[in-house]
């Protein structure tokens, strides 16, 4: 592996809180160096005068698990991209079939509680594959029996030996589940020393009859068993109850729970449309109608209810797009800045798989061929989320910014992994994990009708010291990616 000599950028490292003009020096995948007239015989000098370096973004929250939109991610910034909110089963075929593909970031795995019911309540098997349709099957979403719980949670106890690193758990997908079988899973992962990211059930404002509201169970778990609860896309389980929301966050915090939250930088989400959420009788308390959802292969919006009930019964794992804030309301943008200006807030993208006409989800055509369709939030979360909050806001700086994208992401997994505590920082013998920015150009393209254009302003990005993009394009023949394990305590 050839060294790289980064020249005279301007370097920001949220492990140090440095800030200055300096050299960074890879070598052997680890960052060597950093100073000021680096010298290394053999190196590849690469002149980013005028650039920000930093360490690479860590997704906590990607759906892509593909060549084409790990790409996607890499043009946006993103070194790791971990499926933790939904998790696979089982994550020893997940990782493995990774890795005999190729990718070109790292990647990692969660324990998917969704799939671990599903096997046990509806025989699902698992193929480490989370189809969509799966989340509109109401056998998984039931409760459990005595035998049917401790059989799921023996699965999920066993996936976090074999590597996952931590559980996820898509209570917002079974919202009707009985609460303790929720502190069961809780109770099992700060037990392992493993976090948990969790999509959680419908808040009181949507559902005064849930059991419990969402961010307060999520809150409450935190704080009875002292586990690493993450809370996941605050913006889009919240909508316009942000604040509410954030204040309970907040409160359980000041108690002492460790609980992270995250957010992305778009008003409309994405998921299958036979999702419990999406059902007719449920969009009114969304302020929802039919014709908020757009389906993601077609670009077809629901016409009405009838529409909407046809789809979701011939086709339930349709991925679709539901228009839950009005991007151009300057007081659903300022609900969207809250989210992610919140102390702590995570930047995650919740990024899906690019699909197209032919059903195909993956390519090693680059660019992407025609016709591809995925949410704008695979492609363009991050650089998005800088062009806003630091150069169009100013409520981040750079050192901020990265604390948020590469920093305080990678710490969420410290507990259960001893990988991530070499990245999302610029130390000596760090990972070479880094993205290059151009501080005035870097900004999101995709748009939800031209969905899988790149970002722009990512100069270069390395992945264990390998260039990943290169003077603004990928690198095709790239595939440094890495998986991350878990390693229970």
């Amino acid at each position: 592996m050839t060294a790289v000599l980064l020249r005279g950028g301007r370097v920001v490292d949220p492990g140090t809180g440095f800030d200055g003009i300096a050299d960074v020096l890879v070598d052997g995948g680890r960052i060597a160096a950093i100073g000021v007239d680096l010298v290394h015989e053999g190196a590849e000098v690469i002149d980013v005068a005028g650039r920000i370096v930093g360490p690479g973004f860590v997704d906590l929250h990607s759906h892509v698990n593909s060549i084409a939109g790990q790409r996607l991610q890499a043009m946006d910034g993103v070194t790791t991209a971990l499926e933790l909110e939904a998790g696979l089963l089982p994550v020893e075929l997940a990782y493995a079939r990774a890795l005999e593909e190729g990718r070109p970031i790292n990647f990692g795995f969660s324990a998917s509680w969704g799939m671990a019911r599903a096997e046990v309540l509806s025989g699902r098997q698992p193929d480490a594959d989370l189809g969509l349709s799966m989340l509109s099957d109401p056998a998984w979403q039931a409760d459990s029996s005595p035998t049917q719980l401790r059989q799921w949670l023996g699965r999920l106890e066993s996936e976090l030996a074999d590597g996952a690193l931590g559980i996820g758990i898509l209570q917002g997908y079974a919202p009707r589940t009985d609460p303790a079988e929720h502190r069961a899973v809780q109770e099992l992962a700060a037990r392992a020393g493993a976090p948990t990211f969790t999509h959680v059930r419908e808040i009181v404002e949507a559902d005064a009859t849930t059991p419990i509201d969402g961010t307060e169970e999520a809150a409450r778990a935190a704080m009875d068993f002292g586990g690493q609860v993450h809370h996941c896309h605050v913006n889009s389980t919240s909508r316009r109850h942000i604040e509410r929301v954030l204040g309970t966050i907040d409160r359980a915090r000041t108690g002492g729970a460790t609980i992270t939250v995250e957010a992305y930088p778009y008003g409309a989400g994405s998921t299958g449309i036979g999702a419990a959420f999406l059902a007719p009788e449920r969009l009114p308390v969304w302020d929802l109608t039919p014709s908020s959802i757009v389906i993601v292969a077609t670009g077809e919006r629901i016409r009405d209810e009838a529409h909407l009930r046809h789809v979701r019964a011939t086709d339930p794992g349709a991925a679709c797009i539901v228009e839950y804030l009005d991007e151009r309301d300057p007081a659903d943008r300022a609900l969207l800045e809250r989210s992610l200006a919140f102390p702590d807030s995570i930047v995650a993208s919740d990024a899906m798989h690019v699909t197209w006409p032919d059903g195909s989800t993956d390519t090693r055509e680059w660019p992407l061929p025609a016709g591809g369709m995925t949410h704008p939030r695979t492609a363009g979360t991050f650089a998005r989320s800088l062009r806003t909050m630091v150069r169009e806001r100013g409520a981040w700086t750079w050192l901020e910014a990265f604390r948020r994208c590469s920093m305080l992401p990678a710490r969420v997994l410290d507990r259960v992994s001893p990988a991530f505590a070499q990245k999302g920082h610029l130390g000596i013998g760090a990972d070479a994990d880094l993205v290059v920015i151009d501080p005035e150009r870097i900004t999101d393209q995709a748009t939800y009708l031209d969905s899988t254009r790149p970002s722009l302003g990512v100069d270069h990005l390395l992945v264990r010291g390998e260039l990943v993009v290169r003077d603004g394009d990928v690198v095709v023949d790239a595939y440094p990616g890495r998986g991350l394990r878990g390693a229970l305590r």
